[in-house]
């Protein structure tokens, strides 16, 4: 009997009802979600490992969004994806799904963000031994009425040579060996036969590049990628033998890098690789690397328009301004 009363109840949608603070919220939503995918992905379909995180902005008069619309409207898309004939880019899908947590939360905007795992199968540089390299794919996407903001990025892994360090061990080196009678001459050629020692890291490169509302250029995952890697002092392999670690080893020792010289390389490598884009798209590259003789870590970063970022580089003046990848995301004219 208390049961059928109790049904018989009408539904009160306290999401709806005013809050005691009438104050709106800039972001409110669900992070952490966990998730199997089916994106595009170097020109065929791959199944990756995702995490989402969809928010939307509350007015002052709504007390609360409703949650369980998230899960609802990321399972449908999931279910487009995984089990339908569309295959999206993260970034679309970030879009696809945004535009629809928008609509069932009645929102003025709605952000998500999507962050993958995916493994791709490269040789080793010597040996050419197949090896699993682990990766992470970032999408994101804001929404509104007006239009659409959308972000491609990756993570990559790579090693890193401390240039300060190599320069003290070469002057010790260059002593000891006027000391053992070498001359000068003698000396360099040395140097240019043998790297010097200096300490590593282990480097995350992060490079993000963002679209406006009227950008229909294609970013390719693959080739940012490329330009993380290639920033490092020498990319990283799970699977080696013997030959492609002293490859690597003296790569990276050629090649020596603070982890500023690895954002600016990066940077520089979307304006090389992206001459067309246009100057009111965005970039972010970021680089923390795990020292190995400090308990500290070191991090480097740049973010702005391309318009800023190609300006300075054709300048040599420092930016007035360097947009940041908040303000670039809530810029929809």
């Amino acid at each position: 009997m208390s049961a059928r009363r109790l049904s018989s109840v009408p539904t009160i949608d306290v999401q709806a009802q005013e809050p005691t603070v009438q104050l709106s919220l800039s972001r409110v939503g669900v992070t952490g979600v966990e998730k199997v995918i089916r994106l595009a992905h170097n020109d065929h379909e791959q199944l990756f490992s995702a995490r989402f995180e969809c928010v939307v902005d509350l007015g002052p008069g709504q007390k609360g969004a409703h949650m369980s619309r998230f899960e609802e409207v990321v399972n449908e898309s999931i279910g487009e994806v995984v089990l339908g004939e569309s295959t999206f880019k993260a970034e679309t899908l970030a879009e696809h799904i945004a535009q629809l947590v928008r609509a069932r939360q009645g929102a003025r905007q709605a952000e998500v963000t999507i962050e993958a795992r995916f493994p791709e199968h490269k040789p080793a540089p010597v040996s050419g031994v197949q090896t699993q390299e682990i990766y992470t794919l970032h999408g994101s996407a804001i929404v509104s009425e007006v239009g659409t903001r959308r972000l491609i990025g990756v993570t990559a892994q790579g090693m890193t040579a401390c240039p300060c360090a190599q320069g003290l061990v070469a002057d010790a080196a260059r002593e000891r060996l006027e000391a053992h009678g070498f001359d000068a001459e003698e000396i360099e050629r040395i140097f240019e036969s043998v790297p010097v020692a200096t300490h590593n890291q282990r480097g995350l490169g992060t490079l993000h590049i963002g679209c406006t509302e009227i950008c229909n250029d294609e970013i390719d995952a693959m080739t940012l990628l490329g330009i993380v890697e290639q920033s490092m002092s020498s990319e990283i392999y799970e699977l080696m033998k013997r030959s492609d670690e002293a490859h690597v080893v003296e790569k990276a020792h050629r090649r020596p890098r603070f982890v500023e010289d690895c954002v600016r390389e990066m940077v520089q490598g979307v304006v090389h690789e992206f001459p067309a884009l246009d100057d009111r798209a965005f970039v972010h590259a970021r680089q923390i690397n795990l020292e190995t003789i400090h308990q500290h870590q070191v991090i480097a970063e740049r973010y702005g328009t391309l318009g800023e970022v190609r300006d300075e580089l054709r300048t040599g003046a420092p930016s007035p301004s360097q947009t940041t990848r908040r303000a670039w995301l809530d810029a929809v004219p």
